[in-house]
């Protein structure tokens, strides 16, 4: 007999979406009455430790991405941003300190007063 666990499996790529952040990207699409837009996480040159975070919704998967299914909601993410997103976790925050995304990730080595980069 098996013990049931909450514990959500590792998605190909390494990123985890909570429930809560795939609730949320649920919610702006059917705002925006679409249902043909996956959300992207990647990683690009810039800031001022080399990299920062790019969160948007796109609808092409290009042949070499990695797609993973959280709640219905499919998060993609390119090849060459896979080993730097390696085990982060994205949620959403409604605080009245935050509100947004916010991107936990463990490879994340030094941060910048900019707060978009990581190194």
């Amino acid at each position: 007999m098996t013990t049931p666990t909450t514990e959500r499996p590792a998605a190909a790529h390494g990123v985890d979406l909570t429930p809560g952040a795939a609730q949320k990207v649920t919610t702006l699409l059917e705002q925006e009455g679409r249902d043909d837009l996956r959300l992207r996480i990647a990683v690009q040159p810039g800031g001022c430790s080399g990299l920062i975070y790019q969160l948007y919704f796109d609808e092409r998967v290009m042949d070499n991405d990695l797609v993973a299914d959280f709640d219905g909601v499919e998060v993609v993410v390119d090849k060459m941003s896979s080993p730097y997103l390696a085990g982060a976790v994205i949620d959403f925050a409604d605080t009245i300190e935050k509100q947004g995304f916010t991107i936990d990730n463990p490879n994340a080595g030094s941060s910048c007063a900019c707060g978009d980069s990581f190194g």
